[in-house]
């Protein structure tokens, strides 16, 4: 299955891309695909992000066929 990832702000930055698709197992949580990403990325390595399934901040969920991933840099509301 795919999944669209999407990177904002700082994480931007450091991947180079706004989006991407990505070909995951079923079998892969929300987790995985975090240290996928984290590996791909070195620089990921060093910012604090959290992660949105469909626009809603989550820590793990099972993912679906054309679900989008946000990567969401640290930010402040007012």
């Amino acid at each position: 299955m795919t999944v669209t990832i999407k990177y904002f702000g700082a994480v931007e930055e450091v991947t180079g891309i706004v989006e991407e698709s990505l070909a995951i197992d079923e079998s892969q949580s929300l987790e995985d695909i975090k240290q996928q990403l984290l590996s791909k990325y070195a620089g990921m390595n060093e910012l604090s992000f959290q992660l949105a399934v469909n626009q809603t901040l989550t820590e793990s969920t099972t993912l679906k066929d054309g679900d989008e991933v946000a990567v969401l840099p640290p930010f402040a509301g007012g």
